[in-house]
């Protein structure tokens, strides 16, 4: 997606075992592992949202969220389920509350060589809900961008917050 281009919300409302998510998909024409990679290997995720360093047997790793600044804080994943190249279920502290954890489950599928991402974050709330899915439709955009061969750094955040902060209150209300 470029600049020019109007982004649009693609997140919708689930509940999983009780509990309330927004769920994203994107498709790839290229095989699970590729995909897989792009989701999960740190030289990859740097193209679009950052990097991680550290032993994922050990159960966490340490991330840093760079898209949007070089100098983002250490924040350490928890990895839930890795069962590659199909699933991973990660958890962290939430940014505004480190009692409270952020979920997030990431499933892939192939079929005929094009593989579909299914990510999936925990929301609690609506007030939640308006920032991480405006912030995820652009993380995924850009995802998108890198694995096509397009410049991530031609998707603007400013053309999807605020601007879709309303279709996800809505998801969640």
């Amino acid at each position: 997606m470029s600049t020019t281009d109007t982004p649009r919300a693609t997140g919708r409302h689930q509940e999983r075992d009780g509990v309330a998510y927004l769920v994203f998909e994107r498709t790839f024409r290229a095989p699970i592992a590729d995909v897989w990679a792009a989701a999960t290997e740190s030289d990859r995720l740097v193209r679009w949202i950052g990097h991680w360093a550290g032993d994922p047997s050990s159960g966490s790793v340490s991330f840093w969220m760079t898209a949007e600044a070089a100098d983002a804080p250490e924040e350490t994943i928890y990895i839930d389920v890795c069962d590659a190249p199909q699933r991973l279920v990660m958890r962290s502290a939430r940014p505004d509350d480190s009692a409270v954890e952020w979920t997030w489950q990431i499933d892939l599928a192939e079929t005929d060589g094009v593989t579909t991402l299914t990510f999936a974050q925990e929301v609690g709330d609506a007030t939640l809900a308006e920032g991480v899915g405006p912030g995820w439709d652009y993380y995924l955009d850009r995802m998108v961008a890198a694995e096509t061969g397009a410049d991530p750094g031609t998707v603007d955040f400013d053309a999807y917050y605020p601007a879709l902060t309303e279709h996800y209150r809505n998801e969640l209300a």
